[in-house]
């Protein structure tokens, strides 16, 4: 039986935007950390020929429309994490191992742009892939993921003092989700239980004020897989799988409306991505194209 492509509908579609493509990654990976460092969109790891782990590492220039080639992670891994803090670009968790068996990291890597180079940080406690990560408040969240089983392990990472703490766990225990600082808070969003399991249309949302997790609005589909961004007052979910099913969805949040609105899909339907935005738009590279392993070169933007 092929993929389906899904786009759910039972939202309200309004300024759709408009999405172009630009020039292709150099090396087609999917299930890669993105991030954006000094203006440039870095696209980290992945899952790269025949299913493999890769340490490769590569940054956009949006200006030139150019990829450049940068030192590579000391070690190949996938499902990984990403967030930068005060300038720097850590690199979380992930797995190694493949196409058959996967294993959980702890490690945390930060990049030097100056040098070009990695160095290793303190390791998780928790190791483990399929997390999200964001930076809030000058700390690193890193939440969710999976190792023999999902997790709702929340730890928090003090850049200055290189040392992690625990937090209280992410109420749905779930990998494969999305997560982003918004409005003070961090939004953890979708993820799944297994590849054949619940696929979650859960939102929480934690407050470090308050050091506790609350629901926020659920997304219109569950499904695993997909990136999150915000820009301004908005948050922006793109694409995503469940069994069988690919998401070529764009929708936004609406803070004013309290809803998500559906704006134009995403040309090239995919999941194992990551979203940045620079200037005012969004970039969404590389991914798979089917579920499973379908790797793709593929680099869009997205402007609201």
């Amino acid at each position: 039986m092929g993929a389906t492509i899904d786009s759910p509908a039972p939202l309200d579609i309004k300024t759709p935007g408009s999405w172009r493509r630009l020039a292709p990654m150099p090396t087609a990976r999917q299930e890669v950390a993105v991030a954006v460092l000094a203006a440039r969109v870095f696209v980290i790891g992945g899952l790269g020929a025949g299913a493999e782990p890769t340490a490769t590492v590569e940054a956009y220039d949006p200006a030139t429309d150019t990829w450049d080639t940068r030192a590579p992670l000391p070690a190949p891994t996938h499902h990984a994490a990403t967030a930068v803090v005060d300038g720097r670009l850590f690199v979380i968790g992930g797995y190694t191992g493949g196409p058959v068996s996967w294993s959980p990291l702890g490690t945390v890597y930060e990049y030097d742009a100056a040098r070009n180079s990695w160095a290793t940080r303190a390791a998780l406690r928790a190791p483990r892939g399929a997390l999200a990560a964001a930076a809030l408040r000058g700390r690193i969240h890193a939440v969710g993921g999976s190792a023999d089983g999902v997790t709702g392990t929340h730890e928090v990472y003090d850049a200055a003092a290189d040392r992690w703490a625990e937090a209280p766990p992410l109420p749905t225990p779930r990998d494969h989700l999305a997560a982003v600082a918004f409005q003070g808070r961090l939004w953890a969003l979708g993820g799944r239980r297994s590849f054949t399991g619940a696929q979650y249309a859960t939102v929480e949302i934690y407050d470090p004020a308050t050091d506790s997790w609350a629901t926020g609005p659920p997304l219109p589909v569950g499904r695993g897989g997909l990136a999150a961004t915000a820009l301004a007052d908005r948050v922006f979910v793109f694409g995503g799988e469940a069994p069988l099913r690919i998401f070529n969805a764009t929708e936004m949040y609406e803070v004013a409306g309290h809803r998500w609105i559906g704006k134009d899909p995403l040309p090239t339907p995919r999941h194992g991505i990551g979203a940045a935005v620079v200037d005012g738009r969004i970039y969404v590279p590389g991914g798979a194209t089917r579920p499973g392993f379908a790797r793709t070169d593929v680099n869009e933007v997205y402007t609201p």
